[in-house]
């Protein structure tokens, strides 16, 4: 009798246990929640002069950028000025294009350096993850 009487208190307690858990969980889901929307909605998620993104990504001149998966689109912001500018990506030439304008350079699986012949600015670099 000794045996079952003192187990009766924690079959008593399970039940009140488990609602501290689910409302510590609740907390928990809805603090981070908060938490994640409040740095989206304040621009913590992307710093002036490194930006990120996922699938696509915006970079200018002497910007750090990293891309969170691959394939990764780059769009590249042209320095201001009234003439066209050769770009080079690790040091393969990507073309001429007019100053000023935004330019698709493609999709890419790995890190690019990119640089802007005839332009002082400083080089751009932009880290993708690389899957092997």
């Amino acid at each position: 009798m000794q045996c079952i009487d003192s187990l009766q208190p924690l079959t008593s307690m399970q039940p009140r246990h488990r609602l501290r858990l689910r409302a510590t969980a609740r907390l928990a889901v809805i603090c981070t929640l908060c938490l994640l929307f409040s740095m989206g909605s304040s621009g913590c998620r992307e710093v002036k002069g490194f930006p990120s993104g996922a699938i696509t990504i915006t970079v200018k001149p002497g910007d750090t950028g990293n891309c969170a998966i691959s394939p990764c689109r780059v769009l590249f912001e042209m320095p201001a000025g009234t003439a066209d500018y050769q770009l080079l990506g690790n040091q393969v030439d990507f073309g001429r294009y007019p100053a000023g304008k935004r330019v698709n350079l493609g999709n890419f699986y790995e890190p690019i350096t990119i640089e802007v012949v005839g332009a002082e600015v400083p080089k751009t670099y932009v880290y993708i993850p690389v899957d092997w």
